[in-house]
């Protein structure tokens, strides 16, 4: 079960990746051409906050259901061992939060470009943040 939910979340953080760097992109080039707020532009947003908040909730399943995930925490002199127990899972929740304030600020903004500019602050910022603690030597194996 371990080894099936480790890769369903390594296979799924590709798409949400993809789809929060489509967003992020999409808002930035919405607030640089200063376009109307589109139900598009909504529904892009809006996928990429529940995939999002999906990949955190499958990553915090594989985090609970590992026999090495409490138990790695002992473990902090090891980089490796830190970013997958520690650095990895807080960061993530960090940057949904971000996220999530971005998707519920644009909901309270009037203007089109206030949206955009929610949406590509937040967004970009939490697309960082997921970004630098990917722990690559394992994903990219």
């Amino acid at each position: 079960m371990y080894s099936a939910l480790q890769s369903a979340h390594s296979i799924f953080a590709y798409i949400v990746l993809a789809l929060l760097f489509f967003a992020s992109i999409n808002a930035i080039m919405g607030v640089v051409s200063k376009k109307l707020f589109s139900d598009k532009d909504l529904r892009i947003s809006l996928f990429a906050l529940i995939l999002s908040h999906m990949q955190l909730l499958l990553g915090l399943i594989l985090y609970f259901v590992s026999q090495k995930g409490f138990a790695m925490l002992g473990e902090m002199k090891d980089a490796g061992m830190r970013l997958t127990s520690l650095e990895h899972p807080l960061i993530n929740i960090i940057a949904l939060v971000l996220i999530t304030i971005g998707w519920s600020k644009h909901k309270k903004e009037e203007s089109n470009n206030g949206k955009f500019k929610k949406i590509a602050i937040f967004y970009t910022i939490g697309l960082l943040l997921i970004l630098s603690r990917i722990p690559w030597s394992n994903w990219l194996n």
